[in-house]
């Protein structure tokens, strides 16, 4: 979703978001994924964005750490169904959203931003100097 699209989201969507991400890291916490790929691996929900009819979640995962996102991210859609069946359980939604996975990329881009911050403090204090 663009910036733009953020704003407009209902306070509906955004609460109802909220909880499916309480939900999904609380099945994440619990180790009820029992996929080889996500066996021993911390994994971090930083967002989850919801479509304005509520009926599919996208969940932003990342491993804590880094590395291999498309692997994560394979495995989290083959435990789409499951995680759709326990969210069910643990909320009370007229419609369980269908969950789909993005591997986040804001740590990346936040790590970008700092590199660009520190060079361009390093140039300023270098031509102080001269």
């Amino acid at each position: 979703m663009r910036k733009s699209e953020y704003k407009t989201r209902s306070q509906r969507q955004l609460r109802v978001a909220e909880e499916v991400r309480h939900a999904l890291v609380s099945i994440i916490q619990r180790g009820e994924l029992r996929d080889p790929d996500l066996a021993g691996v911390s994994i971090t929900v930083s967002e989850v964005r919801i479509s304005s009819d509520l009926k599919n979640a996208t969940a932003f995962v990342s491993r804590l750490g880094g590395g291999e996102e498309d692997a994560l991210v394979k495995a989290m859609e083959r435990a789409a169904a499951f995680i759709r069946q326990r969210i069910g359980q643990e909320l009370t939604l007229k419609f369980v959203p269908a969950i789909y996975f993005q591997a986040d990329q804001s740590f990346d881009y936040a790590d970008r931003i700092g590199e660009v911050l520190r060079s361009t403090t390093l140039q300023a204090e270098s031509v102080n100097k001269a």
